[in-house]
């Protein structure tokens, strides 16, 4: 299976989508339009090795909540990426029991890699 988990309103995950193509079998999944089931994260969290590996603390919100003065258990992070779309680490894509999470050159590439071997 091949999944993309991605912001459509986001330029970064934008400018990724078009490094990764061709995209032919490649699901997408726009998680503001369709949010995440909790099956689906907890299949990403599997792969990933837990919730926090998926949590973006670059996220406006975690500042405003001030969830940055706080000791964050596994349990909040799956809540709290269940409860607002914007605390996933973007993109998150899946290729064939593989996952790469977020947006830095190393990840993107090596998902350019298991995307098109």
């Amino acid at each position: 299976m091949k999944k993309i988990y991605h912001l459509g309103s986001c330029s970064t995950c934008q400018r990724i989508l078009k490094e990764l193509e061709p995209l032919n079998d490649v699901q997408l999944q726009e998680i503001k339009t369709e949010s995440m089931t909790p099956k689906q994260l907890e299949e990403m969290a599997s792969l990933a090795g837990g919730y926090e590996p998926l949590f973006s603390k670059r996220a406006i919100l975690y500042r405003q909540k001030g969830l940055h003065e706080k000791q964050l258990s596994e349990n909040d992070y799956k809540d709290l990426i269940l409860e607002h779309y914007t605390f996933l680490k973007r993109p998150v894509v899946l290729v064939d029991g593989q996952i790469f999470i977020g947006n830095s050159k190393k990840v993107v590439q090596a998902a350019k890699e298991a995307l098109h071997p």
